[in-house]
């Protein structure tokens, strides 16, 4: 499966600024890419480095001006069918605590009064049908402070909001659980989009909760406990303004989506 997925960031920096990017898919992916950055059209050379969760940040630390992000990819296989590695004792603990927005400790009775009883896939699946149908998807309806409370509350949200929800309810339930964002052919308004992952059954298996992309096509980018370790872009030291943002994501053939199966991101 052939997929080509880009993305294009323009920022107006105000103040000298330290910027970190989360716009390139992952090394295990088998990828062709791009990414360039200027400065009011001269090349800025970023600085790679891996986080713990692996994902790749590109750092940029620019002055005043327009600052431009294009980043292009083919992901050739993204190995869906690999040994996935158990989590080390210190992921799996990280991955079972409440984090910024997802405050699974809040939301285990929640948890325990709706899913007591299931486990592996059939726990996934039901954890994804309730978050689906007690939330609506409403664009600009919620804040980027808000967490998976606050969802709940709220009964609305985006992408985010739903995984958020989902891996806090996961994790109530003592099930390990962490955030990716992803390129999503097929998904409608196209963005870059969140999902949630949990560890059963011997692997990360993929639950979208919004059922807006098939899972089969996604493409990782950066993965963490939430949001707060997978934004496309953070600001540090300074101050930046994003401009515009526009996103493609296409496959060759884009799959269907099974809601009860399992599902690896690779």
């Amino acid at each position: 499966m052939r997929r080509d997925v880009t993305s294009h960031l323009s920022i107006d920096v105000t103040s000298p600024v330290t910027l970190a990017f989360a716009v390139a898919v992952v090394e295990a992916n088998e990828a062709d890419e791009t990414l360039t950055i200027t400065l009011d059209g001269d090349p800025v050379v970023p600085e790679e480095t891996l986080d713990e969760h692996g994902s790749r940040l590109h750092v940029v630390r620019p002055g005043v001006g327009r600052l431009v992000v294009d980043y292009r990819a083919t992901v050739l296989d993204r190995h869906p069918d690999a040994v996935t590695p158990a989590p080390t004792t210190a992921e799996w603990l990280r991955y079972l605590r409440p984090s910024r927005y997802a405050e699974s400790d809040s939301l285990a009775p929640t948890a325990a009064a709706e899913f007591s009883g299931l486990k592996g896939a059939d726990l996934l699946a039901g954890v994804s049908s309730w978050v689906g149908t007690h939330l609506e998807y409403v664009p600009g309806s919620s804040l980027p402070t808000d967490g998976a409370e606050q969802t709940l509350l709220s009964r609305q949200g985006v992408c985010r909001d739903y995984a958020h929800l989902v891996v806090a309810l996961l994790r109530g339930m003592d099930v390990p659980a962490r955030l990716a964002s992803v390129y999503a052919p097929g998904l409608d308004p196209m963005d870059f989009h969140a999902v949630a992952e949990a560890y059963v059954d011997g692997g990360w298996h993929v639950v979208d909760a919004t059922t807006l992309a098939p899972r089969e096509s996604l493409v990782r980018i950066a993965t963490g406990r939430d949001a707060a370790d997978t934004a496309f872009m953070s600001v540090y030291d300074g101050f930046a303004d994003l401009q515009e943002i526009w996103v493609t994501a296409v496959v060759d053939e884009l799959p269907e989506d099974d809601v009860h199966a399992l599902v690896r991101l690779g």
